[in-house]
Formats: C-alpha cells, structure tokens, sequence
C-alpha cells in the first residue's frame, strides 16, 4: 500500500548554488527523498567542454565532493534517497565518483544512472535530416561547432530506478521536475494514464527546482525577508496521492513561504500555462490554486494533464566566435554622458585599426550604462546621474579583435573624459560564445537505459496517451466598469511579479494580491503596454499574454528579447530577470475603493 503523502525537499536550482539546503534536509529528518537540479541549457556546454579535455569529467563535481561526501553516512542512517541529475554530459563518471567515496566510508548505497539523454553521436544524422530551430527556424550549424545535443528526458526512468532498489539516482538532462516526478511515480505507483497526478506532482517539482525562489528568494517584497534571507530555508513538497502539494521549509529557517513567494515560482519560467509541455504530461496549470494553510505551509491543487507530448525537446549548444565585455565606472555630473563617449571613442578606434587591417568588423557591439535609468527605456525617471557603470562588450569570431577593443578600452584612461574609475585586477579574457539550438525529435528514436553499476538494460516505457496541443486560447479575464471613477497607482502595489528566460524567450508573470484587482490589471497590463514598456528590449519581438484564474496571475511570453540568451548575449541582464521589475513600475488605474478595503 503506497504512503498518503511523500516529502521531497528541492535542494539545488543551479550549478554552483550553496550547499546549505542538505544539512536542512538531514537536520529536518523526516524527508524521503532529497532532489538536486544543476543543469541549463549552457551548462550542458560548460560540462562538454570540460569532458573533451578530460574524459573524467563532464559532471556537478561539487555534487560528489562537497555536497554528497561528507553526509554520506546521515544520509544512510536516515534512508532519504537522492535524485539528481549532476550527472551533466557524463553521469557515468559522476556515479562512479560517488560509489568510490561511499565504498571508502564502508556505506552500503545504492547508485543508479539514467542514460540515453545524450545524442551527441546523432549529430551527423540530424544534421543530414535538415533540423531546423524550433522557435527561429535557424538552420542546423556545422556539426564541428557542436558542443552538446541532449534531449530532456522524464520521470518513469528515475522511478523505475528506484523500484529496482536505487538510494541515489544520477541522470544527464532530464526536465528539471523530473527528479521529484520520478519519486512520486515510484510512491504512489501512478502510470503513463494518471495525468492529473503527473500533471501536479510535476508542479510540485517546478516549485522546488529553484531552491529558495519558493521560500522568499527573488521575490517582490524583498523587504518582508531581507533580513532573514541570511539563513534561508529550502523548500519542500508534501506531495499527496492525488498530486496536490504543500510547501513549506525547515523549521528555524529564515525566508518566507506564502501564497506570494510561491505563486511567482509558479510562473517562473512559464510559457502557455494552459499547455505546459513535458516529457511525461502536457500540464494545464489555469485552474491551479495556491492557499495559505498556516505560517510557512502553503496548499496547491488544480493540476490537470492532458496526455503526452509526440515528441521530445532536444537542446543542442553550439559555438559561435567570441564574446569580451568589461565594466568601467565614472563619476561626476553628466556621468552617464562621460561614461558613453569613453566607450564610444574606444569602440570607434578599434573598428578602425579593423578596418586598416581589412579584417571584418565585428559581429556586434553593445554598450550598457546601469545607474541612468536606461533600462527603464523611455520611461525613465533619472534627471541626471552622477554615477554610473559602463559596460562595453562585443562579439568577434576571431578573439584577436576583440583583445584590439579591449587594449583601446584599457589604453584610452588619460584621454578619457574626467571621471573614469575601474576596478584594479586582471582584465577580462575572451570566452566562447555558445548559442542554444533547439529542436523536437522523436521519441522512439531516444534509446534510454539504466546502468547500476554491474549491468545496463534498457528502459521500456508504457505507451502514452501522445497528443500535440498547440498554445491554447485559454479563459477571458473578466470585464471592468469603465464608467467607474478610478485613481492611478504602480502595479507594484497591486502585484507580484517574476521574470525568467527560455533561451532567448523571457517571460514575465504578474500576480494580484488580491483577486479582485486583475480585471483592472490586465485592463492596463495590455499585450501593447507590455512592448511599449519593453520596447527598447524588444525591437519587433512578438509577445502573447495568458490569463490563470486560479491564482489571479497574468503571464506574458515574448519571444527573441534577449539577444541569443545566455552566454550567447551581450546584455547586462541576459536571462530577463530585471524585467518583472521594470514592469512593476507600469501606472494601473484601479477604483480607489478597492484600494482601502
């Protein structure tokens, strides 16, 4: 007979995150499983790069070493078992890491490895195949230039993983809640036809892939958690039988956990919430609702899935030249104009020292002033700026141009404008860049398996229910009386709001703190209000917003704004996280009786 519910702490969002989630954990002592999420679609590439100078590598090696090794024993002693997929580009070096340490401390864990993920051997087949980018429609790049193809894998290999006897499973690229799905799967044995608990278990794991963003971290009302952010508590998810969760954190952690922190994790990262699509469940998430239950334990229910997708989303990284940028700071009236004509001028001399040596000019030049109000576009509200950062960078496909930018950058100090100040210490170095492409492949033609360490067989699936929902036109958010009088305020006072990236998408959700004040929200949160707010951003980029009543919330996803995304982008802000804030700043017009109840 399955349990009634399950306890699953989220304790990773990213590679390189702190390491005070599992000593939480471990201190809590009542949890089941503990997950970790370290993969981006650019780390993947980080980790390749890595494994092509040692094969060893490839892997979240701080997972093995610092995270997982000295808590090995507790973990034992506790029986929590560990998902994760630190595995990277190379899980089967990062599970033998691990069973090297735990067969040095005497332990008796299981570790498992979910493979299949990587198809980077299929790069001349697909290459041959004509892919296309799913989104640009970009052709597929020359195969010499690819750094890593992985397809997201689900969550019914995690769960047969453990239903062999794993303690600790360990996979490549996986959807990031399928570490939590996998448990809930194994637990309640739910299969390929429970789309309403894949759909909200699922949720569950996308609330505490990130950490701390569901607990207070990154959210609107910094000021209710600042001072306690010090020892913030990692979330975790008592998932139930019907995948309905609570969340909640450790006790005697610092954060927060309300329906504010965990409705804009809701929407982080969120494209068509009425369409969410995964390996396992095209997710319906409009009807979801999110309750405050107690202090610190919020309830969410409301999931419903609607099949599985025909085919799975393969991220590929591949390197496109070079990239350089370095920050400046100046200091005195004008300063944002002084800061502008310094990079200017050096910009201005290295294109023409290019030009002499008829060598091409570069592919991009972007110069980013923070302190002027610029990322505000038009709306603005800085008169004048005494002090600001400059940061210049540029994109070259061959890294000798832009030592040239830098050398006129790092040269031009005494003939600069008055008010140049920098940061004494090495200069910055060129790095690749490395672009996302991304694709839908068949699923059939991903081989998935499972190693334990003496033998490897492959994983075979029940048959889904495979359906391809497209975007879907989702409900109509309510009418308001325009002949009410009304009185104008920031959205800032009416909402939450959270933004995040997909490749070179962002998306920006807005949640009312009150129901009753959407229909006015969404009346001035326009599609076109949003581009006009954005707009220096968002050149003609198509944007399209979504209403979710269940949780009062808008999103809004716009497509190409991010200049490549990533570490292929030149922005300051490369993932759209600041733009949730600029938009909170946006007039709403609102019935002033509202506002006093």
């Amino acid at each position: 007979m399955s349990k009634p519910s399950v306890r699953i702490g989220g304790a990773s969002g990213y590679w390189g995150e702190s390491d005070m989630a599992l000593p939480q954990f471990l201190r809590e002592g009542d949890l089941d499983y503990i997950v970790f999420d370290y993969l981006a679609e650019i780390t993947m590439s980080i980790m390749a790069r890595a494994r092509s100078v040692d094969e060893s590598l490839g892997y979240a090696t701080d997972f093995v070493q610092a995270v997982m090794a000295p808590h090995l024993a507790q973990i034992a002693q506790q029986g929590v078992k560990i998902l994760s997929n630190a595995g990277g580009v190379n899980p089967l070096a990062c599970a033998q890491a691990l069973r090297d340490i735990i067969d040095s401390q005497g332990l008796e864990l299981k570790v498992a490895v979910v493979l299949g993920d990587d198809l980077i051997h299929q790069k001349d087949e697909l290459a041959a195949l004509g892919v296309t980018e799913m989104f640009s429609r970009e052709p597929f790049p020359s195969v010499e230039k690819i750094a890593s193809i992985n397809a997201y894998l689900g969550a019914f290999p995690i769960a047969e993983a453990l239903s062999q006897g794993a303690d600790i499973v360990i996979t490549g690229r996986c959807v990031d809640s399928a570490v939590t799905l996998g448990a809930c799967i194994h637990e309640f044995g739910w299969t390929v036809s429970d789309l309403d608990c894949l759909a909200g278990a699922s949720l569950a794991g996308h609330l505490i892939e990130c950490g701390p963003q569901a607990t207070g971290g990154n959210f609107t009302d910094w000021h209710a958690v600042a001072d306690s952010l010090v020892d913030v508590g990692y979330p975790i998810a008592t998932v139930f039988a019907d995948g309905s969760c609570d969340i909640s954190k450790p006790k005697d952690t610092g954060g927060l956990v309300s329906v504010g922190t965990v409705c804009e994790q809701l929407l982080y990262e969120l494209g068509d919430p009425g369409a969410y699509h995964l390996p396992d469940v095209i997710c319906d998430f409009t009807q979801v609702t999110v309750t405050q239950l107690e202090a610190e334990r919020v309830r969410v229910e409301g999931a419903r899935g609607a099949g599985a997708p025909e085919q799975l989303k393969v991220s590929m990284t591949w390197a496109d030249g070079w990239r350089l940028g370095g920050i400046w700071f100046y200091v005195g009236t004008n300063a944002s104009q002084r800061s502008r004509s310094f990079g200017e001028s050096a910009v201005a001399r290295a294109r023409a020292k290019l030009t002499t040596m008829k060598a091409p000019d570069f592919d991009e030049v972007l110069i980013e002033v923070v302190g002027d109000g610029s990322h505000f576009g038009a709306y603005s509200l800085e008169s004048e700026t005494r002090e600001v950062a400059i940061k210049v960078a540029a994109k070259h496909q061959d890294k000798r141009a832009l030592m040239l930018l830098l050398k006129e950058l790092s040269g031009v100090g005494l003939a600069a404008p008055a008010g140049l100040a920098g940061f004494a210490g090495t200069r910055p170095k060129p790095s690749p860049v490395i672009r996302l492409f991304s694709f839908l492949h068949d699923r059939d033609a991903v081989t998935v398996e499972l190693d334990n360490g003496i033998e490897r067989h492959a994983f075979v699936d029940s048959p889904f229910d495979l359906r391809t929902l497209q975007q879907s036109n989702g409900p109509s958010v309510p009418a308001v009386d325009s002949d009410i009088a009304t009185v104008e305020v920031p959205l800032e006072r009416l909402a939450w709001g959270r933004s995040g990236d997909k490749g070179n998408k962002a998306n920006v959700g807005v949640i009312a703190r009150k129901p009753e004040y959407l229909p006015w929200i969404a009346t001035s949160l326009t599609e076109a209000c949003v581009s006009e707010r954005l707009a220096h951003f968002m050149g003609s980029s198509a944007i399209a917003r979504y209403y979710l009543p269940g949780i009062s919330a808008l999103n809004f996803l716009i497509d190409d704004v991010l200049g490549g995304g990533g570490v292929a982008s030149l922005r300051n802000d490369p993932q759209g996280k600041t733009y949730a804030q600029i938009l909170l700043q946006t007039p709403v017009n609102i019935p002033a009786g509202l506002l006093e109840d």
